[in-house]
């Protein structure tokens, strides 16, 4: 087969390499894939993306950018098989490109998922709750987030090739900001190829999208403050990127995912016939071969209580002695190839390291075979972990782990820290107590702590699945960076503002109704008014009604919440926060809905729930109640309703304010 040659993707064009190609060899045969040279012009990718991509992407809303995001998901899961054919030249099996391609088109669904649900159909997100500011409420404060008006630039790592390119895609195109892809060399033809089906969904809006295949050249010279780098690798070119003159001087946002000596810890409570002895070993040994071992988040150290050792090591080697190692194409294969045979000698030198403070108990590093970059599974021990360095210092980037003992859980937490930083650590345990102690003195060190136990292992997700709605990163020697993790991912690319101004000022800008702000009483009733037809600050003030005795004491029995303080007046009034019988909280929810909906049918389609309740003051019998309601903020869902927060405010006969929520529904265009 004839190398392919790899292109970049620069100013909305395919580029051809500059000067001389290298080859790209396949993992399972040494062969050459690709060919891969320099793409140079890095000056006007940066301003082409900061002049077409950004504007484009930051006139669109949250929602429309989701839109995005779905397209792409299911062009990469229309397009799957080709990038399982490339992906098998990386040594990787089938399962291993499930996780890669599949995994991440499931990244980038969940992100425009969440950008349907959980951001507004707007270009400006809000950031918590209004400030007041001063005594009458005409100056108030605002923390909003807009996106950055740079570039992302994404360098990514080579062990998962589509999966590393649109989990960091996901958040940042959904923040509006655009991004350079640059994957890494060894896998850099599976990366070029998901990439093309991206821009071939002509979903992207032009400049959204570019591709360095290649070295990266000057192209950090010219960042700027407005711009992130995303780095997935190992220590040492994080550290040569981050001492980069121009990322300390423009303030550059860095955000690493790299090297992470990952522990596995075995609890104290489990026996050898437990079922969490059998998770730990099954886990350890799928953390091994998955992907060849070359993970982030794989399992590097693997800790038992010191009487298990012999027989975790027993079942580890049992387990590990019926794993199939070979061409990954073949259905009985379960472990292929490491991604180079140079990567395959790096690990070898790694095993060589920890050799001398572990032996090898399981597995040959000098077996490889004839061609390709095959290496078995390598298990050491290393009897005398608090004396030792290498095994807390020393990744080996492939089929390897190191087992250890541990007198009691302090001491284990001791050792797993001494990793000084990881991605992932998992705990097998059935005792909660264990559990809480490994939290507390070992939390610190982890991004992410997965407890495995016999009531959730059917379901889990495993050790090295870092999960779209949780942080992938952690700190220390892992990088201190944090991917993903729901919104949050998303925040990275975007800046927070505090905003002040007058309540009609902020209003205005954010699109959400602040106190203070104007209402509207005048016009129909609110319910009356379609979502296109509803302005913000239309507000609803009802009649008061008062509430009697026989309204508490018919609530109570019609529902069954006889509660003492609706029912029993001596009780009620040793009660320190009512002094007396007061009416249930939701029969004023209920007396409120009364007061303010509007009976016929109209544009009003649903309510479909209340947030941020509070019960400020008690109503007893006798009081009134008024209901102040008002147009918050509007969100379009798609061409036939939107949704529609309402401030729902009660107050008795004095105006003070007994309660709040904001009322939800959904309105019909």
């Amino acid at each position: 087969m004839k190398p392919l040659k790899l292109l970049s993707y620069a100013n909305d064009r395919w580029v051809e390499p500059a000067g001389a190609l290298t080859d790209i060899s396949s993992a399972i045969n040494g062969e050459p894939v690709a060919q891969v040279g320099s793409a140079g012009g890095f000056a006007q990718m940066l301003h082409h993306a900061r002049n077409v991509g950004g504007p484009a992407l930051r006139a669109m809303t949250f929602h429309a950018r989701a839109k995005i995001l779905k397209t792409l998901a299911e062009a990469i899961m229309a397009k799957k098989e080709q990038l399982y054919e490339l992906s098998y030249q990386t040594g990787a099996t089938r399962s291993d490109g499930w996780i890669d391609i599949e995994g991440g088109a499931v990244t980038l669904f969940a992100y425009a998922s969440k950008g349907r649900r959980e951001l507004p159909n707007d270009t400006i997100l809000i950031d918590g709750a209004v400030e007041q500011l001063s005594k009458r409420g005409t100056f108030v404060g605002q923390h909003v987030m807009t996106p950055l008006q740079g570039v992302a630039v994404h360098i990514n790592a080579f062990n998962f090739p589509v999966w590393g390119m649109l989990e960091k895609l996901g958040p940042t195109l959904l923040a509006g900001v655009p991004a350079i892809v640059k994957p890494a060399t060894a896998s850099a033809y599976v990366a070029e190829a998901a990439f093309r089906i991206l821009i071939e969904t002509g979903a992207l809006p032009k400049g959204a999208l570019q591709l360095v295949v290649g070295p990266i050249g000057d192209l950090f010279d010219h960042l700027t403050g407005q711009d992130v780098v995303s780095f997935t690798g190992s220590a040492d070119t994080a550290q040569k990127l981050q001492r980069h003159p121009v990322i300390a001087r423009e303030s550059v946002r860095f955000i690493a995912e790299r090297d992470s000596l990952n522990a596995a810890v075995l609890g104290p409570d489990a026996g050898p016939d437990s079922p969490e002895f059998e998770l730990f070993v099954k886990e350890v040994v799928r953390e091994m071969t998955a992907k060849a071992g070359q993970k982030c988040t794989a399992i590097r150290r693997a800790f038992v209580p010191a009487r298990l050792i012999d027989a975790a090591e027993a079942a580890l080697k049992e387990r590990l002695s019926k794993i199939v190692v070979g061409d990954p194409r073949d259905e009985k294969t379960q472990m292929g190839a490491l991604v180079s045979t140079s990567q395959r000698d790096d690990v070898r030198s790694k095993i060589e390291a920890l050799s001398r403070e572990a032996r090898v108990v399981f597995g040959d590093p000098q077996k490889t075979g004839d061609k390709g970059a095959f290496l078995p599974p390598v298990l050491l021990r290393c009897d005398d972990p608090a004396k030792a360095t290498r095994v807390h210092e020393t990744e080996p980037f492939g089929p390897v782990a190191t087992l250890m003992p541990y007198r009691d859980v302090s001491e284990a937490v001791k050792l797993v820290n001494r990793g000084n930083g990881s991605l992932v650590m998992s705990l097998f345990t059935y005792d909660p107590a264990v559990t809480r102690e490994v939290v507390t003195g070992s939390g610190a060190f982890h991004g992410r702590l997965l407890v495995v136990d016999r009531d959730c292992a059917k379901e889990s997700t495993g050790h090295g699945s870092p999960l779209p709605m949780l942080i992938h990163g952690g700190p220390g020697r892992a990088g201190g960076g944090e991917e993903m993790g729901g919104l949050r991912g998303v925040y990275h690319y975007m800046q927070r503002t505090a905003l002040q101004g007058s309540p009609r000022m902020i209003s205005a800008v954010t699109n959400s109704w602040t106190p203070g702000a104007p209402e509207f009483t005048d016009g129909p009733h609110p319910f009356r008014l379609r979502f296109n037809e509803l302005e913000l600050g239309k507000t609803l003030i009802t009649k008061p009604r008062t509430i009697t005795l026989e309204d508490v004491e018919h609530f109570a029995h019609f529902t069954g919440d006889t509660f003492y303080a609706h029912m029993d007046e001596e009780a009620a009034a040793a009660n320190p926060f009512f002094g007396g019988r007061v009416a249930h909280g939701y029969l004023l929810l209920a007396f409120a809905a009364g007061l303010f909906v509007d009976p016929a049918p109209g544009p009003v389609l649903a309510n479909y729930g209340l947030d941020n309740l509070r019960f400020l003051k008690p109503v007893k019998p006798g009081d009134s109640i008024q209901v102040r309601l008002t147009a918050k903020s509007k969100s379009q869902r798609n061409a036939e309703y939107g949704e529609v927060r309402w401030q729902v405010v009660l107050t008795n006969q004095n105006s003070d304010t007994v309660a709040t929520y904001e009322l939800l529904t959904m309105n019909a265009v």
